[in-house]
């Protein structure tokens, strides 16, 4: 059975850069031999994390149905925009609210635990994103995620890409490719079936 990927972007926008370079590095896994699912956070309807929420009206179904889909997965591609020198509330929101218990009771942090990711980032500013994967590592390693060395950070982005599906720097694009294919080596090695 083949190393399952879930592959998430903490940015919502349309034409997102950071989703154009996860689409990149997603590929690299798959090349590997992964299986890659892409979402879009997005497409969770997911209220800003509340314990007063959760103790009123227990969990939402929109993060049970996110809780599943981290559940199917073996390992994390992450990109992770920097906003104000940090990673998204969207994203930190998920993350919290995937770490909630599960249904049947056991810690949802245990769907987070010992998966391996990695990280990619692409940002308008020089440093393309490396504060944002800074504090989020920060926040990966407290849940139990084994972050792999291999990341990758794109400055000056909106001039990075070749307008198709490609970065114009080859060497770039190869490292961004590398990224998901150490995802997945290290993945398969650390991953028990």
């Amino acid at each position: 059975m083949s190393i399952r990927i879930l592959a998430v972007s903490g940015s919502s926008r349309r034409g997102s850069l950071n989703q154009k370079l996860l689409d990149i590095a997603a590929n690299g896994a798959r090349d590997a031999g992964a299986s890659v699912t892409s979402i879009r956070l997005r497409d969770f309807a997911l209220p800003i994390y509340d314990g007063d929420l959760e103790a009123d009206q227990g969990i939402p179904a929109e993060v049970r149905r996110l809780q599943a889909v981290f559940a199917e997965h073996d390992a994390l591609l992450i990109a992770t925009p920097e906003f104000n020198g940090g990673y998204t509330a969207a994203l930190k929101n998920a993350l919290d609210w995937v770490s909630r218990p599960q249904e049947d009771g056991t810690s949802g942090v245990a769907l987070l635990a010992g998966k391996v990711a990695a990280m990619v980032s692409a940002s308008p500013g020089q440093l393309g994103g490396l504060r944002s994967q800074l504090a989020l590592r920060t926040v990966l390693d407290k849940l139990g995620v084994v972050v792999v060395p291999e990341a990758f950070t794109l400055g000056l982005a909106h001039q990075a890409f070749d307008g198709g599906i490609g970065l114009k720097d080859k060497a770039a694009e190869k490292a961004v490719i590398n990224v998901g294919v150490a995802l997945h080596r290290t993945a398969e090695r650390l991953t028990v079936k």
